[in-house]
């Protein structure tokens, strides 16, 4: 390689680094992002480790190609200094792969250039390992599950011991037909018959709309009902 030839090349790569140097943070931020990719998925969204990889590619593509002008240098050097850098050079970086490799840097900062400045902004210092973030969970923390309803109502404590004269106390499993059919039986020392319980039935829960409210079949327990008077 002549000299105006190294030269040139050895300015075009320290062009390079220096743009790389502007579009991208620093290396260590670079690859914090990208070893927890999940993380900055969760935090920054999936454009910004994108960008982190494409930095990352962009700087050892550079660096191998700063690697390939160091050893051509080197391998001018007279002596085993110069062969051995000759051997590494033919066998690492063949003068094609490191054309080829020129081409893709060029065009890979052509692409990514856009999306690497709108992106990487975005990461700051502290996105990298020396100031940890705490993990996002893939999925939300399930919510504490909910006490289970009673299937009725707690009853009402009764104020004394026993219900007042006049008054029926609903105990659980109560119904007005059986409530009224007691009744009856007590009244007529005998069994009522169905239309005599239906009467009754309508007499109980009109004397206690006010406690049983518009279903006559909907009663819990603690309720205090009020005895009809015969009728």
């Amino acid at each position: 390689m002549s000299i105006r030839r190294l030269v040139v090349t050895a300015a075009a790569m320290a062009g390079i680094g220096a743009v790389l140097a502007a579009l991208t943070p620093a290396l260590p931020v670079l690859t914090g992002a990208v070893t927890a990719a999940q993380r900055t998925v969760d935090t920054q969204g999936p454009d910004v480790l994108i960008a982190s990889a494409a930095g990352l590619l962009a700087w050892a593509v550079w660096a191998w190609g700063v690697l390939g002008l160091a050893l051509t240098v080197a391998s001018a050097v007279p002596g085993a200094v110069g062969g051995a850098a000759r051997v590494v050079l033919h066998a690492a970086l063949p003068a094609g792969a490191r054309r080829s490799a020129a081409v893709l840097l060029g065009i890979g900062l052509w692409i990514t250039a856009p999306l690497v400045t709108a992106a990487l902004p975005t990461l700051a210092p502290t996105a990298s390992a020396a100031a940890p973030v705490q993990d996002v969970p893939d999925w939300p923390a399930p919510a504490p599950a909910a006490a289970p309803l009673p299937d009725w109502p707690a009853a009402a404590a009764p104020a004394t011991a026993s219900p007042a004269p006049g008054q029926r106390v609903v105990v659980r499993g109560d119904c007005l037909w059986h409530i009224a059919a007691d009744s009856l039986l007590g009244q007529l020392g005998r069994l009522p018959t169905a239309g005599e319980i239906a009467s009754a039935v309508d007499t109980w829960w009109h004397a206690n709309a006010d406690v049983i409210g518009p279903d006559p079949d909907r009663l819990l327990p603690g309720q205090v009902l009020r005895v009809p008077g015969p009728p």
